[in-house]
């Protein structure tokens, strides 16, 4: 008997997760998911740039340059830096 009521108390719980669970899911679906160090707003977004040997995406203020204005190419490391370097000598 006691049995049965553990098990019933069990399946009750169960469903009752994966409710809360669904409804959780289509309300970030609705609304974006929430940040708590933010207060629920989006971080910022910042911007990128292609690092043109290797291709990785890098935060530019973050990566290493070459050149300055419009013809500023950005870089992941010193490798590619220097392969590109080595690719505008030749």
């Amino acid at each position: 008997m006691i049995v049965l009521w553990i098990l019933r108390l069990v399946v009750a719980f169960l469903i009752w997760r994966a409710l809360s669970r669904l409804l959780g899911g289509i309300q970030e679906g609705l609304h974006g998911p929430r940040d708590s160090r933010t207060g629920g707003a989006q971080p910022p977004s910042v911007p990128l740039a292609r690092d043109p040997i290797c291709g990785t995406y890098v935060v530019r203020s973050r990566s290493l340059t070459v050149g300055s204005g419009s013809e500023t190419q950005y870089f992941c490391s010193e490798n590619c830096r220097r392969a590109f370097a080595a690719r505008r000598a030749s």
